[in-house]
């Protein structure tokens, strides 16, 4: 046989193998895709609860009694879980839940993170972030507010009366004027004296865990399953003039989902701020992670990433889904939160990542 008559024998035994194998893996394709669809359209026609459960963990049947529920950062916030539970169990809006939640530690003159009573900036100012997000993905927001007691009421007002979601500084300042919002000093002579402690050595460097609070976010779903979300600081102690941390941020210090749940944030804002961690955690409970999961991962990724500044500032966050499950976790030992459910205000404290 000739040369050439061998080779076209061999290469037309290879060309039918090859066609063979390719029209096996186009039916497996087809015959997974068709049952896929097939799956897809019975589920929808039958109205499969079951089907739409599996494919979609956070579409789960939430745990009735788990509803109403409120979260919030930091231990000493039971105060303001409690003003949010009078609003969820007698059957409010989340929205109003964690508005009142969160102006609690706004007026408290002892609390030196938030609102009245913060520690200034460096040159003396006090100034506030807050932002606030209701179950329709409404969201509102300020930074570098001064003079205005309750931020997260402004925010709430830029949210329902403007067509935008953030307002700053002296644009901030006259929207809250403009709406009622009474201009006061907000410096306490506590506040004062601290500061004029600092300016002796002018150094700058947070300290974790400082006195077992920070920023407040603030997370509930109500009786008719609404999430809501809201977060308030006056930053970082002795921060730069201008300087703005990620509590106004949505996405970072905060972020809801009505599909999913949400989760607000504290520590270090910067951290926070360049990872989107509020954003990040939701995503993850919307691909069917536990809460406690989500916040985990979204700790470890900051670690991972910034490993140096980790070692020296805390970061934590807490979640809620909408099964009614909850999550906290912090970089450091230390970081706790406010869980009021099941008609129970209670302190946990949070896992952590590293030791210290």
């Amino acid at each position: 046989m000739p040369v050439f008559r061998v080779c076209s024998v061999i290469l037309g035994y290879f060309a039918a193998k090859i066609k063979e194998t390719l029209h096996l893996q186009t039916l497996a394709m087809y015959t997974r895709r068709k049952f896929f669809r097939d799956s897809l359209i019975g589920g929808i026609l039958a109205g499969n609860a079951d089907f739409w459960l599996k494919n979609a963990p956070y579409l789960s049947k939430p745990d009735k009694d788990a509803f109403p529920v409120v979260i919030a950062t930091w231990g000493p916030n039971t105060k303001a879980t409690a003003a949010a539970w009078e609003i969820l169990a007698a059957g409010g809006r989340a929205l109003d839940a964690v508005e009142a939640g969160t102006r609690v530690p706004e007026a408290d003159p002892n609390d030196s993170s938030v609102g009245y009573g913060g520690f200034p900036d460096r040159d003396g100012h006090v100034t506030l972030d807050a932002c606030i997000m209701d179950e329709f993905g409404n969201a509102g927001s300020v930074s570098f507010l001064e003079h205005i007691m309750h931020p997260v009421s402004v925010a709430r007002l830029v949210m329902e009366k403007t067509q935008h979601v953030m307002l700053a500084g002296e644009g901030a300042l006259q929207f809250a004027l403009s709406q009622g919002f009474k201009e006061e000093n907000l410096l306490t002579d506590t506040a004062r004296a601290a500061w004029e402690e600092w300016k002796l050595k002018a150094e700058y460097k947070p300290r974790i865990n400082v006195e077992r609070h920070d920023t407040i976010g603030m997370v509930a779903i109500d009786m008719k399953n609404r999430v809501a979300g809201a977060c308030t600081t006056s930053g970082l102690a002795f921060k730069m003039r201008g300087r703005v941390g990620d509590s106004p941020i949505l996405g970072a210090g905060m972020f809801v989902d009505n599909e999913v749940g949400g989760v607000a944030a504290t520590g270090l804002g910067e951290m926070v701020l360049r990872t989107l961690g509020s954003f990040l955690v939701v995503e993850e409970m919307r691909r069917g992670a536990h809460p406690q999961k989500a916040v985990e991962t979204a700790i470890k990724r900051i670690v991972r990433k910034y490993p140096e500044q980790s070692k020296d500032n805390q970061v934590g966050f807490v979640a809620l889904d909408k099964k009614g499950r909850h999550g906290a976790f912090g970089i450091h030992q230390g970081f706790n939160y406010a869980l009021y459910q099941r008609n129970e205000n209670k302190v946990y404290e949070a896992g952590s990542m590293l030791g210290k």
